[in-house]
């Protein structure tokens, strides 16, 4: 039985009646190896990540944008609201994020999206270099991420500086980091995670640090908790391994294993608050799409571990070619212990292969199948990838035989891989790659085992090393940038046309007398973060239900599965939302799909009713009295019936198609009759194309899709001519349907202002709002139901003069019912989940106190007995 001694930074182990062998660094010197490693991780990622933005010719260093997919829709919108919020610009604040949604809860968007410290640093640019910012955390995080897996592999044992610094630079520029992360910037937390939770279950083996253990454990699981999550089990199978190679008593493996539990149950329990606030969300969220893990085949999966392949639902496995022999070398470095290579090579695999079985990726992914790419966990495998190379090198460099066997290997992974369309396709960059990445990795290798001393050879071989690690991974991520621009959706950057826009908006708004949207012509999905205004615009991943259907039910279009709210450009919903100004911009040019315009952007304005009106009588309380007609849905919501629905009739039509509606598989007609001066509108959520009212002012688009990811929104088309003959020209890009009864509805203009006057002389005089609250003063003799014209999410609480009680439902908004003598309204939210998350982020705090308290008595205990006390720092 081999015994362990583990003292402060030095950590051996002495075989019974053997000599001692070193399995970790020693007692540090005055110059700390680490910081030079770390230092050059870091520079090389930045170096390596801009040099390859040049090389593709993207922001901030080309003319092609880097708002790809969810980053343009999503991410840069929320870290420019952050920007607001750290201005004081934003409606609202850290509880409700009034701008998008007509009223949405921001803390589950906060730990979502924007929580880590390093958002923060938007505060520090321009407002319209919010692009800048988001690249620039994205390559500091990067880097930073290097910098932490520099320093723990020379935690984990002493070796070449240098080799630390490549190797950090190696996991920092990991395939999953250029393919996935680079443009989902929050993960790249978990990232840096990893290699510090590690840290974290070295102290715990030592009994070192715990407080700081803690503070990083909290730090990763309020960046971002889901990637958290995967790092801290990724740190947990790395600290298991450790024990086991180290042998100590069972004894102290359990109090070491006690340690790190706690360590992690406190720091995940201070990240409580937040923690549990996005749970929280996600279980009011609209349901995302029902997805099922299928495993890649065997030639995509080693395709990934090559540089310079690139595919987004494949798992993104590449760490360079030097560090990848050095894995594959490991099992034959008889330098190394057996136990050592058996060990991470075990491991490295086992991880592997978890990727490719659906119950240990839905373990990976928290027990929540992602909607989108199903290797998500893939940085977990890289990081291990990364310190099996980094055992192979710390022990003496590989010999010839065990350089053999792994370029042996390598070719048998590059001829599985040359089978994958991900190599074929792209076989004139990923095998030029290749070969020079090998060249300059075993020629590197090779260099250093024959230098003898000669420090010119040395030198020669570092820098065969460095630059062949520089160009694999810059050709990687040039490769991955490029074809992320061909496959997804983009967005350009902020520019003129945003503001243009957001001066349109802050031209017209005055919250909260009215709402201002920015328009349906938007730019990206959360234009009103943006640009501004109060808009139903809303893409997150926690779009609450309530709104989603609501939105959904009064005719609004949607993408993204109904997790993407677009502007509902219509009369009767802007009466009921009280949208008093709405801007109009012409189609973004950067969208080559969108019909070609120009011209500034523009505002109409209308007379509304107040944020918070009262209806006559305590209204149905229960979403199922919506119908099927978003026309009578509207109504309901007004109070008034003010649409016409006329027959229809479609050229062409086929019999039988009205149960599935009417089937447009080429250029058709719509016909119908409404009364004259009235307003024409098309409700067709299934319909891909344009439509067109003859004599009208233009074509409008509809877009959906048969995959049922976006449905298309209600659309004004013109005005009724005196002949009172509506006739609606359709031209469609697709075969898609429209529905046979209730397609068409026709506005009586007159009867809506009507109900308007109606809706303001009974609805508040005076309404104000902070962060979560809402305070309406009523005209007196107020009765029936105040109706908030904001969807009623989970967390409402309000009040007419007596108590605090749940927020009601009108179709819904929020409702509450009025007393005889009710004079005024207030409305509080409360984040569901925060009350729990505090609780519990408040004993973690006091158990950590009482530990800290006890741990100092007992030092001091120590002290006063005279013995050594342990080092807890």
């Amino acid at each position: 039985m081999n015994r362990t001694t583990l003292t402060g930074h030095e950590r051996r182990v002495k075989p019974a009646g053997g000599d001692e062998r070193e399995t970790g660094p020693a007692r540090r010197p005055d110059a700390d190896p680490r910081r030079a490693a770390a230092l050059l991780a870091a520079l090389l990622t930045t170096v390596t990540l801009c040099a390859a933005d040049a090389v593709a010719r993207s922001y901030p260093f080309g003319s092609h944008t880097r708002d790809v997919n969810d980053l343009g829709n999503q991410y840069v919108p929320f870290h420019a609201h952050l920007w607001d919020l750290l201005h004081g610009h934003a409606d609202g604040g850290l509880v409700l994020n009034w701008q998008s949604g007509y009223g949405s809860s921001f803390l589950p968007d906060i730990g979502t999206y924007v929580s880590s410290p390093f958002a923060l640093l938007v505060g520090v640019f321009p407002r319209d270099e919010i692009d800048l910012a988001v690249y620039v955390i994205t390559v500091l995080k990067t880097a930073v991420a290097g910098a932490a897996m520099a320093w723990l592999l020379l935690s984990l044992r002493r070796g070449r500086w240098w080799a630390a610094g490549l190797l950090g630079a190696s996991y920092a520029l990991c395939g999953w980091s250029l393919a996935l992360a680079s443009f989902n910037p929050m993960w790249l937390d978990g990232l840096i995670a990893l290699p510090l939770l590690c840290l974290v279950g070295e102290w715990a083996t030592a009994g070192r640090r715990p407080l700081l253990s803690v503070l990083i454990v909290a730090l990763a699981w309020t960046a971002n908790f889901y990637t958290a999550y995967m790092a801290t089990l990724g740190a947990a199978l790395v600290l298991l391994l450790r024990l086991v190679l180290a042998q100590p008593p069972w004894r102290r493996a359990l109090a070491v294993v006690g340690r790190a539990a706690v360590v992690v149950g406190l720091g995940a329990g201070l990240a409580a608050p937040l923690v549990i606030v996005v749970y929280s969300g996600t279980r009011h969220a609209y349901p995302g799409r029902e997805a099922h893990f299928a495993p890649v085949g065997a030639d995509d999966l080693f395709a990934r571990l090559l540089p310079a392949t690139y595919s987004y639902s494949s798992p993104a496995l590449y760490v360079g070619i030097t560090a990848l022999v050095l894995a594959l070398a490991l099992p034959f470095h008889r330098k190394v212990p057996v136990r050592v290579r058996a060990g991470w090579t075990v491991l490295v695999l086992a991880v592997g292969l978890s990727l490719q079985w659906a119950p240990t990726s839905l373990a990976w992914h928290a027990f929540a199948a992602p909607n989108g790419s199903s290797y998500r966990q893939a940085f977990v495998f890289c990081a291990l990838l990364v310190m099996a190379a980094w055992h192979a090198l710390a022990y003496g460099l590989p010999d010839r035989r065990a350089l053999g066997a792994a370029a042996v290997l390598l070719v048998l992974v590059a001829a599985v891989a040359g089978r994958s369309t991900l190599t074929r396709q792209h076989a004139h960059h990923t095998w030029p790659v290749v070969l020079l990445a090998v060249v300059g990795a075993l020629g590197g290798l090779a260099l250093l085992s024959l230098r003898h001393g000669r420090p010119v050879l040395a030198g020669l071989a570092v820098v065969l090393l460095l630059g062949a690690q520089f160009g694999e991974a810059a050709a990687t991520s040039a490769v991955a940038t490029r074809m992320r621009l061909s496959q997804m959706d983009d967005y350009a950057p902020w520019g003129d046309r945003q503001q243009r826009e957001a001066d349109a908006v802050a031209g017209a708004d005055a919250w909260p007398e009215y709402r201002t949207e920015p328009g349906r012509d938007q730019t990206v999905a959360n234009d009103p973060m943006m640009v501004g205004g109060q808009g139903s615009q809303y893409y997150s991943s926690l779009t609450s239900d309530v709104l989603s259907r609501t939105l959904t039910a009064l005719g609004g279009g949607w993408t993204s599965r109904g997790r993407s709210l677009q502007s509902l450009d219509n009369p009767v919903t802007d009466a009921v939302f009280s949208v008093g100004a709405r801007v109009h911009s012409p189609p973004d040019p950067h969208q080559k799909w969108l019909p070609r315009g120009g011209g500034p952007s523009t505002v109409t304005r209308e007379d509304v009713p107040p944020l918070v009106t009262v209806r006559p009588a305590a209204p149905r309380t229960t979403p199922a009295a919506f119908g099927p007609s978003p026309y009578r849905n509207q109504e309901l919501l007004l109070g008034t019936r003010v649409y016409t629905l006329p027959r229809i009739a479609l050229s062409g039509a086929r019999r039988g198609d009205e149960a599935r509606g009417l089937l447009v598989d080429g250029a058709r007609t719509l016909t119908a009759r409404c009364r004259a001066g009235s307003e024409v509108f098309l409700w067709a959520p299934h319909y891909s194309g344009t439509a067109q009212l003859a004599d009208g002012v233009g074509q409008q688009l509809f877009r959906s899709d048969a995959a049922g990811t976006k449905i298309a929104a209600m659309q004004p088309l013109g005005t009724v001519t005196v002949s009172g003959r509506v006739r609606i020209d359709l031209l469609p890009d697709r075969p898609s349907r429209v529905p046979a009864r209730g397609a068409v509805g026709c506005l009586d203009t007159g009867g809506l202002r009507a109900a308007v006057r109606q809706l303001k002389a009974t609805g508040a005089t005076e309404v104000t709002v902070g962060d979560g609250t809402l305070h309406a003063r009523l005209p007196a003799g107020s009765t029936g139901t105040a109706v908030v014209a904001a969807p009623r999410i989970a967390g409402w609480r309000c009040s007419a003069g007596g108590d605090e009680v749940p927020a009601g439902e009108f179709h819904g908004l929020i409702a509450v019912p009025l007393g005889a003598s009710a004079t005024s309204l207030t409305c509080t939210f409360h984040p569901p989940g925060l009350r729990l998350g505090t609780a519990v982020g408040g004993a973690s705090l006091l158990a950590l106190i009482l530990l800290g308290a006890l741990s100092a008595v007992r030092r001091r205990t120590a002290v006063r007995s005279g013995e050594r006390p342990t080092a807890a720092r």
